[in-house]
């Protein structure tokens, strides 16, 4: 069985066909989810899909390109859904150099701000990094986010960095680019990262998996990534989807 880290079933390209997306995430083996959540629409969204699926979960934060947008209205807000059962991360949060839309000292600010705020309400954190690494690590460091940990979702550094994460107390989660074959980076990362710290993704309707690169992704596909870790470290799909489930169970502060 899988466990799919980062879905964005809340998102526009899915309104239409959610049902049918999820039932084919379930033949494909996909036994859990987390529905993340990153401004006002999607966490509502979100939540509205977790109150009605027991199996899915969600995640509510502030995405760093919409920094600049974030209220102390909204924070209270996320605070009050870490309170509900079903939430299980504050995120995804962190900081995206490669969009211009919120200046890199409001981006910091509110990065810290919900690092404070997941420590506060004992959750882990979910970590969006685009173009930012250093900066990344260098807050997580001063914030003492190793305090709740957390994962770094869909992750394209190098395997240096991320074994300096899991130092940190962070899953490494690797999304659909492991299958892509000029792919080099993430690859080093499935084979030097330990199977105990891994996690696996979509991002959906992101970042599709070959041969489905270029095309909306979604869940069921996750089982393609799961497929190609298990080749990367020359073990068995059941292993890895084993590992990788009771990794995200463990993170997540579920059963």
């Amino acid at each position: 069985m899988l466990f799919d880290t980062h879905v964005h079933l809340n998102a526009d390209q899915f309104q239409e066909d959610v049902e049918d997306v999820m039932k084919r995430a379930q033949e494909a083996g996909v036994k859990r989810m987390v529905v993340v959540g990153f401004d006002r629409l999607t966490i509502t969204r979100a939540m509205e899909l977790v109150e009605k699926y027991d199996w899915l979960y969600a995640a509510v934060g502030w995405h760093p390109v919409d920094a600049i947008d974030m209220t102390e209205e909204d924070l209270n807000w996320i605070e009050e859904l870490a309170n509900h059962p079903k939430v299980v991360a504050i995120g995804e949060m962190g900081l995206d150099y490669h969009w211009d839309k919120s200046p890199k000292d409001v981006q910091k600010d509110v990065f810290r701000r919900q690092i404070r705020l997941a420590k506060k309400v004992k959750l882990p954190i979910i970590i969006h990094n685009r173009e930012a690494t250093q900066d990344i690590v260098d807050i997580l460091k001063e914030e003492g986010a190793s305090d709740v940990g957390g994962v770094m979702h869909c992750f394209s550094g190098s395997a240096e960095t991320a074994l300096e994460c899991v130092k940190l107390n962070f899953y490494i989660s690797l999304g659909g680019p492991v299958t892509f074959k000029n792919a080099k980076k993430p690859k080093e990362v499935a084979e030097a990262v330990p199977l105990d710290k891994l996690l696996i993704e979509t991002d959906c309707p992101y970042l599709a998996p070959h041969p489905y690169r270029g095309k909306r992704n979604e869940p069921a596909y996750v089982k393609l990534v799961a497929e190609e870790i298990a080749a990367l470290k020359h073990l068995s799909y059941e292993e890895v989807a084993a590992a990788t489930m009771k990794n995200a169970n463990t993170l997540f502060q579920l059963d």
